[in-house]
């Protein structure tokens, strides 16, 4: 039998677990057609919270209502893109290109040559309101996703803003539903990009419930052929800080660990899981983020992690030898990029599991507790 996880960035997960009733919103909202609140939303998080795959799931739930998708990723030319999109799904509805003439016909074999009118600019939305108004009288619509909405444009989350807005009051059926960082979407919306946008639905995706985690362990496991105990089930889930992506990650390396041993989940098969399971998580999406900073952001970063829960933000700047202000710079662009997020008030944490642990084992950690000294001193150290 095939491993029943996939721990791989955006991959479909067979289980979706914690966020089967948000798919079940979307699918109300589809049946109850233009203008219902879930075909305009935003769902945000932290990295590997489940953003992507959360757009798979409403994706299908169109399709399988009979709609057309239109899936995409905010990158330049996004618009365009989608204007594309919109001009094929069109023609595959209708019997062509409109002003398509045979230019030229051979026999045997048969083949017909055609020749398209010089292409003619008119803006898209025209296109896609001729397109939405063929799909209403299908009883379907059509529905745009965006992925990563926190790296768009500016001018082309606007411009597709005002025409699903010009859409939407013409009563025709299309849905707009988009993914992004948490603070990265909170600031797009509030720089008045588009007072629309702010009235979507937001959905803040978090860390799925342990016991959630668990029972969806339990069956997966039991489906799948490899027995495991109560026990086990709950270090299992507790591992995964109901983190979607290391559910699938500590499910794909323990399962795998039991099938090679041929036996049920035992401290041994769980602790070689784990480990793997960790050393993956450091090795992509840890190591990734960290990378992926400036080195002021990774100092605050290793500041954080000589706490073993939640940090003072007043305690951080004292370590970093800044001031509050100054500090707060730091943990504002670590929140914006979906590494850290605020607890309480004065309070931050890791936004994603593990991470405390992968930095307190990277050198520049031992570095800060133990830096070297300068030479010709006797016992003092640098700071």
């Amino acid at each position: 039998m095939q491993n029943p996880f996939k721990p791989t960035a955006g991959a479909r997960p067979p289980l979706l677990v914690g966020r089967e009733d948000l798919r079940q919103d979307f699918a109300e909202s589809l049946e109850n057609g233009p203008g219902a609140p879930g075909l305009l939303s935003i769902f945000s998080g932290p990295r590997g919270i489940g953003k992507t795959v959360m757009l798979g799931e409403i994706e299908d739930e169109a399709i399988e209502h009979g709609w057309i998708v239109i899936s995409e990723t905010a990158t330049s030319g996004l618009v365009a893109r989608i204007a594309d999109a919109v001009r094929t799904a069109s023609e595959e509805l209708g019997d062509g290109p409109a002003g398509r003439r045979v230019t030229a016909l051979t026999i045997g074999p048969v083949r017909v040559d055609t020749q398209l009118p010089p292409p003619r600019e008119v803006h898209w939305r025209r296109g896609v309101t001729e397109l939405l108004t063929t799909l209403d009288g299908f009883g379907t619509g059509l529905l745009i996703s965006v992925d990563e909405i926190h790296a768009v444009d500016r001018s082309e989350l606007a411009e597709l803003a005002a025409v699903v807005q010009h859409l939407i009051r013409e009563n025709l059926p299309v849905g707009l539903v988009m993914a992004g960082l948490p603070k990265a979407v909170e600031d797009l919306l509030s720089e008045g990009v588009s007072t629309f946008l702010r009235r979507a639905e937001r959905y803040d995706l978090h860390a799925t419930s342990i016991p959630e985690v668990k029972a969806a362990f339990r069956e997966t496991f039991q489906d799948s052929g490899v027995d495991v105990d109560d026990e086990h089930l709950d270090m299992l889930a507790t591992a995964t800080g109901g983190y979607p992506f290391l559910i699938q990650l500590v499910g794909y390396h323990v399962w795998s660990q039991a099938r090679r041993t041929g036996g049920p989940v035992t401290d041994a098969v769980l602790e070689a899981g784990l480990s793997k399971a960790r050393r993956r998580m450091g090795a992509t999406v840890l190591q990734s983020a960290y990378g992926a900073l400036s080195a002021v952001d990774q100092s605050y970063l290793l500041a954080m992690a000589e706490d073993d829960g939640p940090s003072s933000t007043a305690a951080i700047a004292e370590r970093l030898g800044v001031d509050l202000v100054y500090g707060g710079q730091y943990r504002l662009r670590l929140i914006a990029a979906g590494v850290i997020a605020p607890t309480r008030h004065g309070y931050v944490d890791f936004a994603v599991p593990t991470f405390r642990e992968f930095l307190r084992n990277a050198p520049a950690y031992g570095l800060r507790l133990h830096p070297p000294r300068r030479p010709g001193t006797r016992g003092q150290t640098t700071q």
